[in-house]
């Protein structure tokens, strides 16, 4: 007996097991362990910025030394940074830097860097040697020499060190400030540098530097140019080479290695100031002037370059443009701008500075300005009263006012109506 109409039955037959399901089930079941255990971990958190990868800092050393090779400084010095940045505690890093921090002109921060290298370890030859260098071209020279010197205690087969040390003894023996025999000493260091380090662009600078200033000038052009065979674009190279063929009279040459510096290194006033002095040297003073400009542009509150570009101006001739940065220059003022330009100070170690002082004093004299040039004449007269060239100069502006006041000039005629007399 059973309930009739219930949909239970005890006889009722049992549906077929579905394989596709179960199987779809467990596949579902994999696929969320699968995200659970492997993809949720990798998601970053929202909100977060996700990590870069950080970049080998031998890559960064690598292209800056690609780009040293191109002369492209400011951007080699920026690699290198970035490199130490990453890894701090390579003292390699910090000497390579501070090497062309020192071709760039940056002296204090290269001696801060091998400074840096040298806490990473005192015992770097390296360190010491460009530290000197560095001080060198700061005029440290003490300071230099104990440097360098300490190097070569560390080792002394460093050729690049040595190439330091006869740039230093060169330095000091221009400047009067180094032992009787700095230029013998200079000369054998040099020697030494290229023998120990021949590949070496240091060396080869070096030695071209002392063959320079002792007047070997067809040798030095050739250790330059070695030097520029190791990397033709590093400015300061050039420069040596164009002022080496300036002195030796071949003016085409000279300017020829003046411009491309200045292509190399715009930044650096240098290159446009000798450009500016050569053409002055062949008669061609437009020009020099032209370039005395642009050095002027280069660095508007540069004092020394305002007087070069007056000394031009006033050869041109253009007077009243050459009293102004005449005046510039020896008084000091400011730039179109508004920066401040210090004065110079009168000294007899540079020539150059000379004249700018006694052409200035001329020129205010011949153009009847009297009142300014006996202050002038006279400073020049106490500072450097052994230049006989400027002695007779000063006295000659003061001649020359003393003329205009015994002789002043015609006053102008008045065009007289007929009739009329001349007021009193």
């Amino acid at each position: 007996m059973y309930l009739r109409g219930s949909k239970w039955s005890m006889k009722r037959r049992r549906q077929p097991i579905n394989f596709f399901r179960i199987v779809l089930l467990l596949l579902l079941i994999a696929i969320g362990v699968y995200v659970n255990k492997v993809v949720i971990p990798n998601v970053p958190p929202p909100f977060i910025p996700t990590p870069t990868a950080t970049r080998d800092p031998e890559s960064y050393v690598a292209e800056a030394e690609r780009l040293f090779n191109q002369g492209k400084l400011l951007q080699a010095i920026e690699l290198y940074q970035e490199a130490i940045r990453i890894k701090p505690d390579d003292p390699a890093t910090f000497i390579a830097l501070a090497r062309v921090q020192v071709f760039a002109g940056q002296y204090k921060e290269a001696q801060t860097n091998t400074e840096n290298a040298l806490l990473l370890n005192p015992n770097n030859s390296m360190a010491h040697a460009v530290r000197g260098w560095a001080l060198t071209q700061d005029k440290d020279y003490l300071a230099a020499e104990a440097a360098i010197k300490r190097a070569l205690e560390l080792d002394a087969n460093n050729g690049i060190a040595h190439a330091y040390y006869a740039e230093l003894l060169g330095n000091m023996f221009l400047d009067n400030t180094g032992p009787f025999d700095a230029i013998i000493l200079a000369g054998e260091e040099s020697r030494v540098a290229t023998t120990l380090a021949p590949n070496s662009l240091e060396a080869h600078r070096a030695r071209a530097f002392i063959l320079e200033i002792t007047d070997n000038r067809e040798e030095a052009v050739k250790e330059y140019e070695n030097a520029i065979a190791i990397n033709g674009n590093i400015a300061d190279l050039h420069l040596a080479l164009g002022r080496t063929y300036k002195a030796m009279t071949v003016f085409d040459k000279a300017i020829e290695e003046f411009t491309l510096a200045n292509t190399l290194n715009p930044a650096d006033p240098t290159s446009a100031l000798y450009i500016s002095r050569t053409y002055a040297s062949v008669g061609e003073f437009v020009k020099a002037a032209q370039y005395a400009e642009q050095a002027v542009k280069v660095m508007p509150t540069d004092p020394y370059l305002r007087g070069n570009w007056g000394v031009m101006l006033y050869k041109v001739p253009d007077w009243p443009s050459a009293v102004k940065q005449l005046s510039l220059a020896v008084n000091g003022g400011a730039t179109e701008d508004g920066q401040a330009i210090q004065p110079l100070t009168l000294t007899g170690d540079d020539a150059r500075l000379v004249e700018y002082f006694t052409t200035f004093a001329l020129l205010l004299a011949r153009m009847n300005r009297c009142g300014e040039v006996l202050p002038i004449a006279q400073l020049i007269l106490g500072s450097v009263p052994l230049d006989e060239i400027a002695v007779y100069n000063a006295q000659e502006s003061m001649r020359i006012c003393q003329n205009n006041l015994l002789t002043p000039s015609p006053l102008p005629q008045l065009s007289l109506t007929p009739g009329m007399t001349p007021t009193p």
